[in-house]
């Protein structure tokens, strides 16, 4: 299966698909469904950890990938769960953290409201101009 990115429509990949060792399912349009998601995790692991490391062994890359998928399912908080991880969500622990977000980032937002307010400069102060 693959999308329609140049690294799978390009002269090798036709020949190799024309010679019928491979066939070529395009995702989205040869079926329903896609691998989309999975394609962005894998796109996400690899610039926010792999690439950081050094990765000259398998043991090593086993290592890397196995603390950073423990990391992104029990510690990484994701805003499409709001602000949960995979692990809160699928376990049903940790329902009220999308509120208490809700919460704080209103209260930051009036205590950030009232500093402004609270702030004065001397040009405002010679012209009259209430704070």
């Amino acid at each position: 299966m693959a999308d329609g990115g140049v690294e799978n429509f390009n002269g090798a990949v036709d020949e190799l698909v024309g010679s019928g060792l491979l066939s070529r399912v395009r995702a989205l349009v040869d079926v329903r469904f896609s691998n989309s998601m999975i394609e962005t995790w894998w796109r996400t692991i690899k610039h926010q950890w792999l690439f950081l490391h050094r990765l000259e062994t398998l043991s090593a890359v086993r290592r890397h990938v196995g603390f950073y998928v423990a990391e992104y399912n029990a510690t990484i908080p994701h805003a499409a769960f709001c602000g949960q991880t995979p692990d809160e969500v699928y376990f049903g622990h940790g329902a009220e953290i999308p509120a208490e977000l809700e919460a704080e980032r209103r209260a930051t937002q009036a205590r950030q409201l009232a500093a402004n307010r609270a702030l004065s400069c001397s040009a405002c102060s010679r012209q009259g101009v209430a704070t």
